[in-house]
């Protein structure tokens, strides 16, 4: 059998074993997360470290006497041993109920169904992988970071519910670097086409020869701005704080409540949703709710709906939408709009060419307001040609201002970003995301 064959073979028998177990007064609700994945890490061109990572852990979350517990713990694919972890990890859940109040919003275990979800992907040889990223950046200081291979959640509850999710993906996050100036890359998906990598890559080494160029230093003030995909996705990391938690938005603390409250609207081409048929992350969630395939969250500048996980709408005494606890969004998708690739330039005339920023955080929560830094190939243009790179520059800016009455396109090609999170395990989930054209982009400093 293969990982993911013998991986549900173990977790089948696992789970089976401890619902056996479980008491009258107790039900139970066990999460898979497995990966079979390869890092390579290159720098200068070459590879610098090459690992191998087998690992597979379980979430237990035990429901006894109106009180919860929940615990995670790895497991090693055998069998034996990994019954005697759950048995043991299900007897330290016991203890803690009892010590526990009791929880007057605990979601009740139920029967959410089943589903099966397998994406097969086609994944570049591992043994062909060294010389498809190091031929096409030859003569390039190249840094980065591959990690690729079968990833697996699943989840089964002590009432029958049974859902499984495999996928096979992999990201390349890279930067070719010139001295201290340098362009970042990020290559994604689950099926590695050798022509798409060749053209991120000379794509990028174009951008860094025009980082040779003396630099700009570009004054504070408001600017016409173009922020490519990667850009606007930094962005939108912003709406994963809280923005759409329905939870946040009763306490107060949403920076999205005066568009939720209709006091505030964003420009009629703003579309906003979540998307599980990009194929990044699986529609269940941690207790087997299985969410709409897309769901509305903002349409032509409206807000739709906030994210209500099954907690909330127990506490708040309304209808959930199958959110994750979190009311964090999990595959966001922004729709695309007309503008061209070979426009782009043209339609900015003159302003702010932005690839990448960083260090984003809010600088005013309650009306939307963020704050970041430009990062790695972003540059003047003018009449519609590149100048020169720019002087790194503070942005402050209002979400209400640059998604609203400044947004004045959105490039018709969106672009997938997978999520590159390695910390733990790989994780699921990434956004579709297009380019956007903006007037009056603020910069402080």
């Amino acid at each position: 059998m293969n990982f993911s064959e013998n991986l549900k073979s173990t977790f089948h028998k696992v789970s089976d074993a401890l619902f056996a177990d479980l008491k009258s007064n107790e039900e139970a609700n066990l999460n898979l997360h497995g990966e079979d994945s390869l890092f390579v890490r290159f720098n200068n061109n070459k590879v610098r470290q090459n690992t191998h990572v087998e690992q597979m852990s379980l979430g237990l979350m035990l429901n006894k006497n109106q009180r919860t517990s929940s615990v995670n713990f790895s497991i090693t694919g055998n069998l034996e041993d990994d019954l005697k972890r759950a048995l043991h990890w299900l007897g330290e859940a016991r203890q803690e109920c009892e010590l526990l109040p009791e929880d007057p919003f605990q979601v009740a275990i139920l029967n959410n169904g089943a589903s099966e979800v397998s994406h097969k992907g086609c994944l570049m040889p591992d043994q062909d992988l060294i010389s498809a990223i190091t031929g096409p950046a030859h003569g390039a200081d190249l840094a980065g970071i591959y990690s690729g291979g079968p990833l697996i959640a699943a989840n089964r509850n002590s009432k029958g519910q049974n859902h499984w999710f495999s996928t096979e993906n992999f990201s390349f996050d890279y930067s070719l670097y010139s001295g201290e100036k340098a362009v970042k890359g990020l290559y994604g998906g689950t099926e590695w086409i050798q022509c798409e990598l060749q053209n991120k890559i000379q794509e990028s080494k174009n951008l860094l020869s025009l980082m040779s160029r003396p630099k700009k230093v570009v004054p504070p003030g408001a600017y016409r701005c173009y922020l490519a995909p990667a850009a606007v996705s930094e962005i939108a990391t912003m709406f994963y704080w809280e923005a759409f938690s329905y939870n946040s938005y009763r306490q107060g603390t949403s920076a999205f409540k005066r568009l939720a409250d209709k006091e505030k609207s964003l420009s009629p081409m703003f579309n906003l949703r979540e998307n599980y048929g990009l194929g990044l992350t699986h529609a269940f969630n941690s207790i087997g709710e299985v969410a709409p395939n897309e769901l509305d969250l903002i349409r032509q500048g409206h807000l739709e709906t906030l994210l209500v996980s099954s907690r909330s709408a127990k506490e708040y005494s309304l209808t959930g939408n199958k959110a994750e606890s979190n009311e964090s969004p999990r595959s966001l998708e922004i729709l695309g709009g007309s503008l061209e690739q070979k426009d782009i330039l043209k339609e900015l005339g003159t302003g702010l060419y932005l690839s990448n920023l960083h260090y984003i955080n809010w600088s005013d929560r309650m009306n939307a307001r963020i704050t970041g830094m430009t990062r790695y190939a972003c540059f003047w243009v003018e009449n519609g040609e590149i100048q020169a790179p720019i002087a790194d520059l503070r942005f402050d800016e209002s979400l209400y201002d640059c998604f609203g009455e400044n947004l004045v396109a959105l490039t018709r090609k969106q672009e997938v970003e997978p999520t590159t999170d390695t910390y733990e395990s790989r994780s699921f989930g990434g956004s579709k995301i297009p380019g956007m054209l903006i007037n009056n982009f603020k910069f402080t400093l």
